[in-house]
């Protein structure tokens, strides 16, 4: 039997998983197969093109525990497409004429590797496989097992990715303090912006944990620290539609009652209209290597800030982004088993020489197993009939429909 020797690499955006998924693949090799060797490819795909590898050492397997603690990714990521060519050649990354998938396939054969672990979203995982089939199409031997990472938990057809729980979590403490701010003015909005381009789920699924966090407080009768200004009066999602002058009207209505009104932002609503607006008034909206706009460059919430803030004559408003600190937190209890689990499924699948990408499959019954290459996409739109995000919406008391 061939001389197996494994490699793993994180890409993408952060997630609270990355640091606990990679403890936690040099933790099961080195009980279940001790004698194969581990490296980790620095910054994602980047390193590989580049031949920039990590040896994993005995030292780092007596430690690898300690990654469970910890935030961000041990080995680094990127955002690289290798089959952008252009964009390859232009971070210099590849030559001119070279192939990425060819340098990147030559690279794995010539470092001897025989399972490759990416720890990713779609876009990881999709490019992994690529990297999969010109492998097998060019008669390279190698298992690609990706586990899936996103605090958007927008993954096709996966139930729910690593790191969306925590980032869900994180993203409710923040605004736990932030919404505090309401205090500090009078007729005060503030805007709570969520990642989520595609899908509204972890929006959703923050209010929900800050509902949570909130809904038990006691207060100071008489004071204006009370429960209705620690609510949430708005929450706007990509999968919902809204008449902006109904809703401004029914907010108006809010801010004059109570002098505060508080809203949480997906930052993909209404993307594609402000996009649309802005490439109509000739500006050039910038996209990465995927072809995905570059949705930092967007700013949604500001975008919502300049259309309410007048209709609601506000005083002060602001917009508050939680993303860089939720998804740099370290993995909840809940992502910790989650993380495990598919870890001891991807490490197993990787033995058995079965390629793909961990998770409860939405198209099996939600069952736990190795899914296929060709059925991962991204863009997993949130399910507005859950019922759940029902309850959230009644607790706010917002009318709401599907868009």
């Amino acid at each position: 039997m061939a001389k197996q020797k494994v490699a793993m690499l994180t890409a993408g955006g952060l997630a609270p998983c990355l640091s606990s998924a990679v403890g936690g693949l040099i933790e099961r090799y080195s009980d279940i197969a001790p004698e194969i060797e581990l490296v980790a490819y620095r910054s994602g795909y980047q390193g590989l093109l580049k031949g920039d590898s990590i040896e994993i050492t005995a030292d780092m397997r007596e430690s690898a525990h300690l990654l469970h603690r910890y935030g961000g990714s041990p080995i680094g990521n990127s955002r690289v497409k290798l089959t952008n060519t252009a964009d390859c050649i232009k971070r210099g990354l590849v030559k001119e004429g070279q192939n990425p998938l060819q340098v990147a396939a030559d690279r794995l054969a010539q470092d001897g590797i025989t399972i490759l672990h990416t720890i990713g979203g779609d876009d990881t995982n999709t490019t992994a496989a690529d990297l999969a089939a010109y492998l097998g199409a060019n008669g390279y031997d190698l298992t690609v097992v990706g586990l899936p990472k996103t605090v958007d938990n927008d993954i096709v057809p996966i139930r729910q990715s690593l790191g969306a729980w925590t980032a869900a979590e994180v993203g409710a403490h923040f605004f736990d303090h932030v919404s505090n701010e309401q205090s500090a003015a009078p007729r005060t909005l503030v805007i709570h912006e969520v990642m989520g381009r595609h899908s509204g789920w972890l929006t959703a699924a923050t209010a929900r944990k800050y509902i949570e966090r909130t809904k038990g407080n006691k207060y100071v009768e008489g004071l204006m620290m009370n429960t209705e200004m620690k609510n949430i009066d708005g929450l706007y999602l990509p999968e919902m539609k809204f008449d902006l002058e109904k809703e401004a009207d029914r907010l108006s209505r809010i801010m004059d009652e109570r002098g505060y009104v508080t809203l949480f932002v997906s930052e993909g609503a209404c993307l594609d209209a402000i996009v649309t607006e802005r490439e109509a008034a000739g500006e050039a909206v910038k996209r990465d290597a995927f072809g995905h706009v570059k949705i930092d460059t967007i700013n949604v919430g500001n975008w919502f800030q300049k259309h309410f803030a007048d209709r609601l004559k506000s005083e002060r408003s602001m917009v508050q982004k939680s993303g860089y600190f939720a998804r740099s937190a370290p993995a909840n209890p809940g992502d910790l088993r989650l993380i495990q689990s598919m870890v001891d499924l991807a490490v197993e699948s990787a033995l058995n020489k079965v390629s793909g990408v961990t998770g409860h499959d939405d198209d099996k019954g939600g069952r736990l197993r190795v899914i296929e290459f060709p059925r991962i996409k991204g863009g997993k739109h949130f399910d507005l009939s859950a019922k759940w995000f029902g309850e959230v919406m009644d607790f706010i008391g917002q009318p709401f429909e599907a868009a």
